[in-house]
């Protein structure tokens, strides 16, 4: 018997987070990403030089928007799809943890190539000579940055200036062009988007938004049923006792309106049902749920509080989360 690790939790827990929920958004970057790949097949088609389109993914933390990038680029991936050369396509995705030169994001980069960065002595632009070479080699057509508003500085604007100009050339490199998804806060698309020549106006151009909303309450209500079930059926438990308008809308308060954190807990719940040998789930499970998460005592609770949106600030909680990670 393993003393550390409980194989019952991890099971439940497992079976839970591997699913994936089709939110209607998920469309519209499917419909974008489809675009950008249709785009670039049929300039690829042409064997002349041309230049690759991208996305431009943004919203608040915590939106879910790198799991619904990662679910896209895993599946087309797995797809092996196959380009003019007759080779399939694939792309690689890194998450930017901290601010990045441009030397350490090619070197980031080499690696998620599958190409140990030996160019650690080498100049930005011989790191980046040996990515396009080995995406050329690999049959890699694209490149997920996810966190990229980390590629930037609030005063830094030289070095902004510089790694506007690197995406864009990642795109409009005649030898071998990429598609390119920025994913990242809002304050990425203000990086992408700040006044500058007209050159590098034009990454701004080559980059489809997709913006990822908060939740509305009372407009997603459907939606957040539909997903409380969804995952209530995977674990083999009875949602019905919490199926109202005034459970969704604490839900909602207590996850700042953030799609990511309302099936964080909503899996956290669930699992504490199934462990508890309950088949129906009940507000104890996310009042323990939502007190684990946040460190706050059981007896104060956006999910009892008569004045809960008056009591919890979303934005101080989701501070305090976002520290910690």
């Amino acid at each position: 018997m393993n003393t550390f690790i409980d194989m019952e939790t991890v099971s439940i827990a497992n079976r839970l987070k591997e699913a994936h929920y089709p939110f209607p958004r998920a469309q519209e970057l499917r419909t974008q990403f489809n675009s950008c790949l249709e785009d670039y097949y049929a300039k690829a088609m042409s064997s002349k030089p041309f230049e690759a389109r991208g996305l431009l993914v943004t919203g608040k933390s915590r939106m879910g928007k790198s799991h619904e990038i990662d679910h896209l680029i895993r599946a087309f991936n797995d797809s092996a799809t196959p380009m003019p050369d007759g080779r399939p396509a694939r792309f690689i995705q890194l998450r930017l943890w901290a601010r990045n030169s441009l030397t350490d994001l090619g070197s980031s980069t080499l690696e998620a190539l599958d190409y140990p960065a030996a160019g650690k002595d080498k100049q930005a632009r011989q790191i980046w000579e040996m990515v396009f070479e080995q995406a050329k080699r690999n049959g890699v057509i694209g490149i997920h940055y996810d966190e990229a508003q980390h590629a930037f500085t609030d005063t830094g604007g030289a070095k902004n200036r510089t790694m506007l100009d690197n995406f864009k050339a990642l795109m409009k490199e005649p030898r071998w062009p990429m598609i390119l998804i920025l994913s990242g806060v809002d304050g990425l698309s203000e990086h992408v988007e700040r006044v500058g020549p007209e050159e590098r106006r034009q990454l701004r151009h080559l980059l489809r938004p997709v913006r990822f909303q908060p939740i509305d309450p009372k407009a997603d209500l459907n939606e957040l049923n539909g997903l409380a079930y969804a995952y209530a059926k995977k674990a083999e438990i009875d949602f019905d006792p919490l199926s109202n308008a005034d459970f969704f809308d604490r839900l909602c308060h207590a996850c700042g309106k953030r799609w990511g954190l309302v099936i964080e807990l909503i899996i956290d719940a669930f699992i504490r049902c199934k462990r508890a040998g309950e088949a129906q789930i009940s507000l104890d499970h996310f009042i323990d749920a939502f007190a684990e998460m946040h460190g706050t005592p059981r007896d104060f609770s956006p999910f009892t509080a008569p004045d809960y949106q008056e009591l919890f600030e979303p934005d101080r909680l989701l501070e305090i989360l976002n520290q910690e990670d």
